[in-house]
């Protein structure tokens, strides 16, 4: 266990420690929790919401070009959203920011804890200018893809589902070992 997670669990059940000693440790131990649930919360809810849509494509029926399509949506998605934008850029962040939050937790920190992991505020302004650009390009693309007739929509949310589903698996595995003390950025 490490020193700072050992001095939280001891101000934690120390008796002699001040009331606000011992709601900073709770806090140190709740609010990275959170955070991940949070976010884990909304990856979730963006896979229950777009697999109907990526199902509704087989039940409309798909072309040889259509499966192909499905297929490659599958892989691309997988790769450069699961992959290359969860799994190497976006849930490391999370991860290192939920640990962060063990150390200081501030309460509007840990209160938007899941938008303090994201990197919304209380960051860099490079990781800011990042959370805030994939967000607009998250919500054009949506509004984009609700143009697209089924099957060609089912098609690249099948896509994106896969992804997500990535993305959620990375994060809650990363931020778990990053909460037990492991690194989560390669050397």
């Amino acid at each position: 266990m490490d020193g700072s997670r050992k001095s939280n669990l001891q101000a934690g059940a120390d008796p002699t420690a001040s009331a606000a000693e011992r709601a900073r440790a709770w806090l140190g131990l709740v609010a990275p929790w959170w955070g991940l649930a949070g976010i884990l919360a909304l990856l979730a809810f963006a896979i229950v919401r777009l697999s109907p849509l990526a199902l509704d494509a087989f039940r409309v029926g798909l072309s040889g070009s259509q499966w192909a399509a499905l297929a490659l949506s599958g892989v691309l998605m997988t790769y450069f959203e699961g992959y290359r934008g969860f799994q190497r850029s976006f849930s490391p962040r999370v991860a290192e920011r939920a640990a962060g939050l063990r150390e200081s937790p501030a309460p509007v920190r840990v209160i938007l804890a899941p938008f303090y992991c994201a990197g919304y505020f209380a960051a860099s302004r490079r990781v800011k200018i990042t959370a805030y650009s994939v967000l607009i390009g998250v919500v054009v693309l949506i509004q984009l893809v609700h143009f697209l007739a089924q099957p060609w929509r089912g098609i690249v949310d099948f896509g994106v589902v896969l992804g997500l589903a990535w993305g959620l698996a990375a994060t809650g595995v990363l931020t778990v070992r990053a909460l037990e003390g492991a690194r989560t950025r390669e050397a």
